[in-house]
């Protein structure tokens, strides 16, 4: 497939080649900024307390920025976003709602409704929808509900408060095309889907990000009302870094100013230190705070003011145009009613693009233009035999992933010592959260998990992304790979950063293996190979592998520890707090995921070898590496007992006591799974071409005689002996999945559960010290606090290592071929080979978006709203994780980021 395809295509290439900066602007916004960790100078680490949703209108960001449907330029000096009143709310909407982790009882949730609807890898054309009630917005109810359920009641939304009950309310369609890379037209579309006429103040904001308050940089910026352009009202924003732009807001709306500083004398009783503060425009509107406002119209912050009145069913739209275009020198000649102004810009502009007084047809037209070119390029990533449905799902997933992008700016040392202009920090903090990572300093655009609920980067989470982002933009998901692995972001000591409430703690080694998937798909959309990239992605590599070997593999003996490893709940204990009974933990998964880091960096250490013979002898090292893991794992532990348990024929966690004893922790769960990933096939035709790295092996082979219990070698091709790598051999394989594949215990109707269903009778418990600590399969949401209680490894379903499920089975039918069978489902007596079996995970899966044969999307469980309301039931959410019985939506749920792996299961898989 060649690089070249389509006007988007073109538009990557000019952005790679960095010959046009097409992603200088984008959705780079937060969704929240506030409770994040960054914003925290409390002594105890209370993020959420410290500065609450409630502080947000009136208090100046420092570390980044948050709105609705907004976008800001790649390093967030500029930013531009949505605000409205209903006439009812008592705060101005300029940001979402959710409540703290303290508040939820399963932890932080939005209590919103968005859809990210369309959204190109340049960003040149992008859709989003915000909903909002006409009703008062239930703020009070949504706190105090929420606060009276406990653990094991579903959490009270939105929805449940019956706000949206006959239609009542907005849509709000918030759209962007790029004319050129610094020329973005807006336009804002409400509808009134309710039964009667309503009132509705859209105000679009553009505003600095405060850089000039912290005493570091006092250089600022400024917004004040630009010279007259004939239908609509300019403004002119000018920034040290990027010079003079403009906002044209066409209709000649009421121009509103003030300053992004803090209101010290409504939070804290204090002097402000300018007469116009943040929360300006909510005192404008709400209070009736005429003064609140500039007069002389100027600041750092403005607003378009647009009252409308809506009758049942009729919308209105709002245009608006933020450009690097002088407006009086960009006007086209005989426009509307621009009279006999010339147009010295006119000639420069490119074809189809409209004068900068031009808010009809030519305005419009550029809409329509990079529509077409959106459906033409994924028209091109799509496959074209699937349903219109499938189809969507997959357009919605790619969006969300492109929406879910995101400034993200934290320098550790400078949090950690305050700010000059600001009070000195505690002391305490020196010694509290993110204390070793003080070399860290982030100020990049980042793939977010969430960017309400997880507004931070997490380092496994990112690894995942980055292989559905490949299909439309390798480029990025290369930098992404990339970036983590950089010193200013990677410990010196090798260790990768996991997420910012605490960077110290360990997630899953999953980066060379994300490494390798994005450059064999970049090479097979591409028809390139980089190489380079793979290369720099390995060196760093080397570094986080030994930190793992000195750090988590405490005896010395190839059994890894390694904490919660991104499973949360999983264990009958906190896995990364000090066990209660003493001694430590021997895991399978941690065990299992260095296997498979071990392969991972074997196939990349053999690609390289083919251009590069010094990577035979680190292949040799991975290599053996492995099967010292293999070895250890099956054969006998760190004290003599192995993972294994040939009993109950699966893998499972020992717990190893200060006494010496040793016992299996028997919770049949996704540890036990995990085994599996770790597999790979040597091909003869590799191996004869790298001669160094086969003699080592084979003179391996000959002086361990055990070495054949981990390396199968029963297969053969036309070039020689086929050798299959895995910490599973034949017989434990067929064992495993007869357990993976029983609907009574792991499989659901939609993938593969996090834990067993044999626990919902069979709970697992553990007697120390006179408490008891408990497993029970829970399919939804989390009874239990561990990791603030907002995740459930304990029965749900889980995309990534779901995928990983499917792609090691696959791997396996590479190896054994179609001669491997075993009953899918369980003693369903219809038997499948491994291939067969993986596409039948991914069958079910996918089916968890798609409409079933009544039209329901098992996604949207209950909600009536969303399975048949012709405005709500084309509209998906990508949830964190989904019930492991009926496949509805749990947890964060704009969690595109690895959901959207859902994109990559369909275009591999069909549907």
């Amino acid at each position: 497939m060649p690089r070249i395809q389509t006007t988007e295509d073109r538009r990557l290439e000019e952005s790679r080649t960095r010959k046009k900066y097409w992603k200088r602007w984008g959705p780079y916004l937060s969704e929240r900024q506030w409770g994040t960790v960054r914003e925290d100078y409390s002594p105890g680490g209370t993020a959420w307390e410290f500065f609450p949703h409630d502080h947000a209108r009136s208090r100046a960001y420092r570390w980044g920025e948050d709105g609705i449907g907004g976008i800001s330029d790649r390093h967030q000096m500029m930013c531009f976003g949505l605000a409205l009143w209903n006439g009812r709310d008592t705060i101005l909407k300029e940001r979402l709602f959710g409540l703290t982790g303290n508040q939820g009882n399963h932890g932080e949730d939005v209590k919103e409704y968005y859809f990210y609807l369309d959204s190109t890898p340049t960003h040149s054309y992008m859709r989003m929808l915000y909903k909002y009630p006409q009703a008062e917005f239930p703020y009070e109810l949504l706190v105090e509900e929420n606060g009276k359920r406990g653990r094991g009641q579903p959490e009270f939304e939105l929805l449940d408060t019956g706000i949206f009950s006959e239609n009542r309310y907005f849509d709000l369609f918030v759209e962007y095309a790029k004319a050129d890379v610094e020329d973005i037209l807006i336009r804002i579309t409400a509808v009134n889907r309710g039964p009667e006429a309503a009132t509705l103040h859209v105000l679009p904001q553009c505003w600095f990000r405060n850089t000039w308050s912290w005493g570091r940089d006092l250089r600022r910026p400024v917004a004040c009302k630009g010279a007259d352009v004939p239908g609509s009202a300019c403004v002119e924003l000018q920034h040290w870094q990027y010079g003079k732009r403009w906002l044209l807001c066409a209709g000649q709306p009421q121009l509103l100013f003030t300053e992004n500083e803090t209101n010290n004398a409504r939070l804290f009783g204090g002097k402000n230190r300018s007469s116009f503060v943040k929360d300006a425009f909510h005192q404008f509107l709400i209070d009736g705070n005429k003064a609140a406002v500039n007069p002389q119209q100027m600041g750092t912050k403005m607003a378009a003011y647009y009252p409308q009145y809506l009758q049942p069913g009729e919308s209105v739209t709002l245009k608006l145009r933020l450009t690097d275009t002088e407006p009086l020198g960009g006007m086209d000649l005989g426009a509307g009613v621009v009279g006999t102004i010339t147009s010295p810009g006119e000639e420069d502009r490119a074809e189809g693009v409209p004068g900068t007084n031009d808010f009809g047809a030519g305005f419009d037209a550029l809409f329509v233009a990079r529509q077409k070119e959106a459906e033409e390029f994924y028209a091109s990533r799509i496959p074209k035999d699937l349903s219109d449905d499938a189809k969507a799902v997959m357009r919605q997933s790619f969006s969300g992933m492109l929406w879910s992008k995101q400034f993200y700016h934290y320098d550790v040392h400078a949090w950690l010592e305050g700010d000059p202009a600001g009070p000195k920090p505690p002391d305490e903090r020196w010694n509290g959260r993110n204390k070793d990572w003080q070399h860290l300093y982030n100020d990049d655009i980042l793939s977010m998990p969430d960017k309400w609920e997880y507004p931070w980067y997490a380092a496994w989470d990112l690894a995942f992304h980055c292989v559905p982002l490949a299909l439309v933009d390798p480029d990025f998901a290369k930098d992404q790979l990339i970036l983590l692995l950089r010193e200013w972001y990677m410990h010196p000591n090798g260790q990768l950063p996991a997420y910012e409430w605490a960077f110290g703690d360990v997630n899953p080694p999953v980066h060379a293996w994300a490494a390798w998937r994005v450059y064999k798909i970049e090479r097979r959309i591409r028809g390139v190979a980089d190489r380079g990239f793979l290369e720099k992605v390995f060196h760093k590599l080397l570094l986080n592998f030994t930190w793992w070997v000195n750090r988590k593999d405490p005896d010395g003996a190839n059994i890894f520890q390694g904490g919660f490893l991104g499973l949360d709940n999983i264990g009958v204990f906190d896995r990364s707090a000090p066990l209660p009974t003493g001694g430590n933990l021997e895991q399978s998964d941690g065990t299992s995921w260095m296997g498979m880091y071990c392969l991972n960096m074997l196939a990349i250490a053999l690609e390289l070898a083919k251009e590069d013979t010094a990577y035979e002898d680190v292949a040799s090292k991975f290599f053996e590496h492995f099967v010292y893991i293999a070895r250890a794992m099956n054969d006998f532990g760190s004290g003599g007992r192995s993972l294994w348990d040939d009993e109950d024929g699966f893998y499972y966690d020992v717990l190893k006591l200060p006494n010496g004893e040793e016992h299996f922790l028997k919770i049949r769960s996704m540890v036990g799974l995990i085994p599996l990933f770790a597999v790979e096939t040597l091909e003869p035709e590799i191996i004869d071409r790298l001669p160094g790295f086969k003699r080592r092996m084979q003179w391996f082979i000959d002086n361990h005689p055990d070495v054949p219990e981990h390396i199968e070698m029963t297969q053969r091709s036309a070039r020689g002996v086929r050798r299959l790598l895995s910490l599973v051999n034949r017989k434990q394989l067929k064992r495993v999945l007869n357990r993976m594949l029983d609907e009574t215990e792991f499989l659901s109707p939609y993938g593969v559960r996090a834990l067993s269903r044999f626990h919902k009778d069979h709970p697992y418990e553990v007697h120390v010290n006179g408490n008891s600590s408990r497993v029970d399969y829970e399919p939804a949401e989390s009874s239990t606090g561990l990791f603030g209680g907002n995740s459930n490894w304990r029965g749900p379903i889980w995309f990534p290592v779901n995928y990983l499920l499917v792609e090691s089975l696959q791997k396996f039918h590479h190896y054994y071929g179609e001669d491997f069978k075993v009953e899918c489902p369980t003693y369903s007596r219809t038997e499948s080979d491994l291939w067969q079996v993986a596409a039948e995970i991914s069958r079910r899966l996918i089916h968890i978006f798609l409409r079933d044969s009544n039209g329901r999307r098992p996604v949207a469980g209950g909600e009536e709203l969303f399975q048949s309301d012709p405005h709500w039931r084309d509209l998906i959410l990508f949830y964190e994780y989904f019930h492991g019985d009926n496949g509805a939506g749990i947890g964060a749920n704009h969690q595109t980021g690895w959901t959207g792996l859902v994109a990559k299961l369909i275009e591999q898989s069909g549907e």
